[in-house]
C-alpha cells in the first residue's frame, strides 16, 4: 500500500546492513514479533555496499512477512553514520529506533520506547546485551551496561523522534565510531531529556570480542570504546 494509504508508524526501525547475509534475517524477525500492531510499525534496510546476499535475504524475508512493512534502500557509500542517515530521512514513523544488523530487539521494546516517549523523554539509550551463552561475552556487555548506568552514559543503539533527529541534523557522516554517543550528546547539551531504557533491552553479536586470538579482542574493542568516548579515535577505521 502506498504510504499515504497507511497510518503514520509509531517507530521506525533503521537497520544499516554491510554484509549481514547471516544476522539480518533475525533482525528483522525481532521487529515482526514486537508484542504492539505491526501496522504501527516498518523496517527499513540500508544495504551500505554489500557485496553478499543481505539484499537477498532482505527480499525473501518481504515475502515471506508480508504483514510488517520493510523498505529496502541502496546505499553504495560505505559509512555506518550516512547509512542510517539515509534511513532515517524516508521513516515516516513518530520515532526512530536505531538497530545494528547483527543484533535483535526484546520483544517488549517498542512498546517501552512509546511508553517512555509518552512519558515526557524523546529520546533514549537503550540496554544492551549479549547474545550468546559465553559468560565472558555476557560479562563484558554486563560491565558496559554498568557503566553506562553508573556514570549515566548515554550511548550505542538509542530512539529519538524523528522532527528532533531530523531538526538535529542527523548523525556526523564522518565518524567510523561513537557516532551514537556525539549524537546524545548533542541532544543533552540542547537542553533534551533523555532516559535510558533499562526494563526491555537490544541484544548483540559479541563478533567483535572474537576477532582477536586469546580473547585479546575484548581489550581492543574496550579500549576503542573508551577512547571514543573521551571523543579520541572517532574517526578511525573501526
Amino acid at each position: 500500500m502506498p504510504p499515504s494509504s497507511t497510518p503514520t508508524p509509531d517507530v521506525s526501525v533503521v537497520i544499516p546492513a554491510r554484509n549481514e547475509a547471516r544476522y539480518v534475517q533475525r533482525a528483522l524477525a525481532s521487529v515482526a514479533a514486537q508484542r504492539w500492531p505491526l501496522a504501527r510499525l516498518e523496517a527499513i534496510v540500508v544495504n551500505n555496499g554489500s557485496v553478499d546476499t543481505t539484499a537477498d535475504v532482505v527480499r525473501v524475508f518481504v515475502a515471506e512477512q508480508p504483514q510488517l512493512a520493510v523498505r529496502l534502500l541502496d546505499e553504495p557509500v560505505p559509512g555506518l553514520a550516512r547509512a542510517k542517515n539515509r534511513g532515517a530521512g524516508v521513516a515516516r514513523g513518530e520515532s526512530l529506533l536505531f538497530l545494528d544488523a547483527d543484533s535483535h530487539l526484546a520483544p517488549d521494546l517498542v512498546a517501552s520506547i512509546v511508553t517512555r516517549a509518552r512519558q515526557g523523554y524523546p529520546a533514549g539509550s537503550i540496554a544492551v546485551l549479549a547474545d550468546s551463552r559465553d559468560w565472558l561475552d555476557r560479562g563484558f556487555f554486563a560491565l558496559m551496561e554498568l557503566g553506562k548506568r553508573l556514570f549515566q552514559i548515554h550511548a550505542q543503539m538509542f530512539y529519538c523522534a524523528r522532527p528532533l533527529f531530523l531538526q538535529l541534523g542527523g548523525f556526523a557522516e564522518d565518524l567510523q565510531l561513537a557516532e551514537d554517543r556525539e549524537f546524545l550528546s548533542r541532544l543533552e547539551r540542547a537542553g533534551v531529556a533523555v532516559c535510558h531504557v533499562t526494563e526491555s533491552h537490544i541484544a548483540t553479536s559479541p563478533r567483535r570480542l572474537h576477532s582477536r586470538p586469546f580473547r585479546l579482542g575484548m581489550l581492543t574493542m574496550f579500549a576503542r570504546w573508551a577512547l571514543a568516548h573521551g571523543g579520541i579515535g572517532r574517526r578511525w577505521r573501526y
